[in-house]
């Protein structure tokens, strides 16, 4: 049997992939924690901005930074359904390449168990071969011994 597992390189591949997925998926829940932070802070302002306007120009003022922050808050809403989608599709992808990597894994303990079981038989086998040698030589010893007596 081979020492070495025959499918090693691609267990390395398996494992880069795997390794890059995992951080894309990081990235994208950065990107996610991130625009998640800054929702937060749109809305903090939308209720912070709760002014007594004096005139009718501070009214319109009011009015207009509440639809522009509105605005915002739908624009960051849409762009979280999208990193929604973006981090569903690499948890998705790290799912599969974990997957991968596991069933070349596993291939990999088998062979491991194989080569040493093997590496068992045959240390078994020259203790078996050592151990008969050494009864023919006694035995042999023993006859010769009693012919001289």
């Amino acid at each position: 049997m081979q020492r070495l597992f025959p499918l090693a390189g691609l267990l390395r591949l398996r494992h880069l992939e795997q390794d890059r997925a995992a951080g894309e998926l990081a990235e994208a829940h950065h990107r996610s924690r991130l625009l998640e932070d800054r929702r937060a802070r749109t809305r903090e302002q939308l209720h912070g901005s709760l002014g007594n306007p004096t005139n009718v120009r501070g009214l319109n003022a009011l009015a207009a930074a509440r639809a522009s922050s509105r605005s915002m808050l739908a624009d960051l809403d849409a762009l979280g359904r999208t990193h929604a989608t973006a981090l569903a599709s690499a948890q998705a992808a790290f799912a599969t390449a974990r997957a991968a990597s596991i069933a070349l894994e596993k291939l990999e303990v088998r062979h491991t168990e194989a080569v040493r079981a093997e590496d068992l038989r045959d240390e078994q086998a020259v203790l078996d071969e050592i151990s008969a040698t050494r009864w023919h030589r006694d035995r042999t010893e023993s006859e010769t011994e009693g012919r001289d007596a």
